[in-house]
């Protein structure tokens, strides 16, 4: 429990889901914490939620597209707090559909949040955890980044980036004295799940596919204490960990599968 306690963190994509869970737990460990959303409503309640508890928390309204503004949320955390022991990557965003239905914007919005988010945090924080001597980065990417998910492939390309990443961002930063991890959640009852917007398909019916997931309080939980031992790799829901270990031993069974969740998905196919 003591691990985060008098440490400063920022979390990307705080104001719901995981990002507000993990902002929640590491306030109650005794962390000081920087939540960062583009919902700023939604930010300010749950940093007023915190700090009634007696946490101690802010809020800043980010779009973690804007290189600009990131970097000035480092900074600032940096000249307020003194130091950045743990930076969040946590925001992201989903397109469902197919390739040959996604716009090219579909494409861009989701790969600009989800991996350009994660390169734009990283550019901004890693030099200064390198300069600090200490520092751990903590990605998230997803389930779809260690395996391929049909129907989710702006989402999936994102999170493989993530992945990548962060790996061999861990390699360079380890004789620096900074730690990077990256999370891989499966299935979390989180917003995005009621928010993605969904191409070419009925979007209630692809939804209904999808077994009920783990609570975001759990996932942060297990987090938390992936990042306590410094794991590389943080994989979260047992259906994760199997589809990530068939992934290794055969490729190929894991494409089978993405192949017949695709035929699925086209049951619900809505034409133009």
């Amino acid at each position: 429990m003591k691990t985060y306690e008098g440490k400063v963190a920022i979390i990307t994509g705080g104001a719901s889901g995981i990002g507000r869970a993990l902002g929640e737990e590491l306030t109650r460990r005794g962390a000081s914490v920087v939540l960062a959303d583009v919902n700023s409503k939604l930010l300010g309640e749950v940093v007023e939620s915190i700090t009634k508890a007696g946490g101690r928390t802010k809020a800043v309204t980010l779009d973690v597209t804007d290189l600009a503004a990131v970097k000035r949320l480092v900074e600032d955390t940096v000249s307020e707090w003194g130091r950045l022991n743990y930076l969040f990557n946590n925001a992201g965003i989903a397109i469902g559909g197919e390739a040959r239905d996604l716009s090219y914007d579909d494409w861009k919005k989701v790969i600009d949040t989800n991996l350009y988010g994660v390169i734009n945090g990283v550019f901004a924080a890693y030099p200064v955890m390198v300069k600090q001597g200490f520092g751990h980065i903590i990605n998230t990417a997803s389930i779809a980044g260690l395996a391929p998910f049909a129907g989710e492939i702006s989402y999936t390309i994102s999170k493989y980036g993530v992945m990548g990443l962060s790996h061999t961002l861990r390699a360079e930063a380890a004789d620096l004295g900074v730690k990077v991890s990256v999370v891989c959640p499966g299935k979390i009852e989180t917003p995005i799940y009621q928010t993605s917007k969904v191409v070419g398909a009925d979007r209630e019916k692809v939804m209904a596919i999808f077994p009920k997931g783990i609570t975001p309080e759990k996932c942060a939980s297990i987090i938390l204490r992936g990042v306590e031992r410094n794991r590389a790799t943080i994989v979260v829901t047992s259906l994760a960990k199997f589809l990530w270990l068939l992934q290794r031993i055969s490729p190929s069974l894991t494409i089978g599968i993405a192949r017949r969740l695709m035929r699925k998905i086209r049951t619900f196919r809505i034409d133009d």
